[in-house]
């Protein structure tokens, strides 16, 4: 299974690279390299820092490429900023275009006691039927590093409660995301990755 990784200069490459190879995925990382997006068969886009990074995807062309390989039907996955760019925008960079394949917006987390950013393990509540959370029990832990979280909607795919309840991944065809960093959550992130390698579905978002 070959995975290519999209590198805009704002993702925990090594970390994602080394968990999908541990999987069996032969992973290869885009840099400025747009045929590698147009003949994936699978899209992980790690995403770290501010939303504000996302404009790389649009100086570069990987965004009208990753939209193309979307409509094809190509499993695609976002991680972290990477899932907040699947939204409308976010509110962490007002003016700052973004794939919108989902309707809302991200926004920050409520002013509470509360420490913000979101860092550390925190469980999921997954939705029946996800393929994504395939196998994943209720309350199993994952690991957070966030201050934006997406709304909870039709798409969501599992709930985490940090604050108040976001979504902690969201599924939509073959669009897929997660707010936790799978690479970095242990056995749980990567069953979590598995069901994402293994997933055949020919849906189109």
């Amino acid at each position: 299974m070959r995975v290519t990784v999209i590198d805009y200069k704002a993702g925990n490459l090594t970390s994602v690279r080394k968990a999908l190879r541990h999987l069996g995925a032969e992973v290869e990382v885009t840099g400025g390299d747009l045929a590698l997006v147009d003949a994936a068969d699978r899209l992980v886009l790690p995403g770290v820092g501010h939303f504000a990074a996302s404009a790389r995807l649009d100086a570069t062309g990987l965004t009208p490429a990753i939209r193309a390989a979307i409509a094809r039907g190509v499993p695609f996955l976002g991680i972290c900023v990477g899932m907040q760019w699947l939204y409308a925008g976010s509110s962490e960079a007002p003016q700052q275009p973004s794939l919108a394949h989902f309707a809302e917006q991200c926004t920050r987390f409520l002013a509470s006691k509360e420490k913000i950013p979101h860092v550390g393990w925190n469980s999921l509540e997954a939705r029946p039927g996800s393929r994504l959370l395939a196998g994943v029990e209720q309350g199993e832990f994952v690991y957070f590093t966030h201050s934006y979280k997406a709304p909870v909607t039709a798409a969501t795919a599992a709930i985490t409660q940090y604050i108040e309840p976001f979504a902690a991944a969201v599924e939509r065809g073959n669009v897929m995301g997660v707010q936790f960093h799978p690479e970095k959550s242990g056995d749980t992130g990567l069953k979590i990755l598995r069901n994402f390698l293994l997933w055949e579905g020919k849906g189109i978002a």
